[in-house]
């Protein structure tokens, strides 16, 4: 249902805006330099579910040129299957989580550059410190991972450029995994390090 609901609100989205005018030109020297933003993913938070993201998101942001942007991205999240299932049958299917759940806290750098109008790629690194707790909610171990995010969206204005809207698709990648404990070493053993089709859904506001 989560997944339902996130994937319509992309593509009504998209279809309702992908005629706005986006490009901040190269010459211009209007645009706002500053932005802040999060995810439309902190919707999930509300969503009922056994298994919450608890997910929090900040995004605070500068424009080098009117095409080149940096970011630094605070985020905070729970997870109880391994991040590598692609989407499908075993996509948080009963019988392929963790024995309990993954908190992790990261502050990622990222670089946007825009390509045609609002068309735009963005790399994101994230060294991440993780929690691990059992099926009690109990911690059990600490880990390190870094998480890298290789993106194409497409960044839309709105209300005369105060606000931003900025859907996209990724494929993530974990270059580097502290030793998990065995019990969840396991379970993420069986699944690749690179996950295809990321959703983006990512929104702000430029000051």
């Amino acid at each position: 249902m989560q997944k339902k609901i996130l994937w319509f609100a992309l593509i009504l989205m998209m279809a309702g805006s992908l005629q706005v005018k986006a490009q901040y030109a190269k010459q211009d020297s209007t645009y706002k330099k500053y932005f802040v933003g999060s995810t439309l993913f902190m919707l999930a938070n509300l969503i009922p579910d056994n298994n919450p993201p608890e997910m929090v998101y900040l995004n605070v942001g500068y424009r080098i040129t009117g095409k080149d942007a940096v970011s630094l991205e605070f985020k905070t999240w729970k997870y109880a299957w391994p991040i590598g299932i692609p989407f499908g049958k075993s996509y948080e299917a009963e019988g392929e989580g963790f024995p309990g759940y993954i908190r992790e806290y990261g502050v990622s750098l990222s670089y946007y550059r825009f390509l045609w109008k609002g068309l735009y790629t963005q790399v994101d690194v994230m060294p991440a410190w993780q929690t691990f707790a059992n099926e009690n909610g109990n911690k059990i171990d600490n880990g390190f991972q870094i998480f890298n995010t290789y993106s194409i969206g497409y960044h839309i204005k709105l209300f005369k450029d105060r606000f931003f809207f900025q859907p996209s698709i990724a494929i993530t990648y974990r270059p580097y995994q502290s030793k998990m404990p065995d019990s969840f070493k396991q379970v993420d053993d069986r699944w690749s390090r690179f996950f295809f089709g990321q959703p983006g859904l990512h929104f702000g506001y430029n000051f």
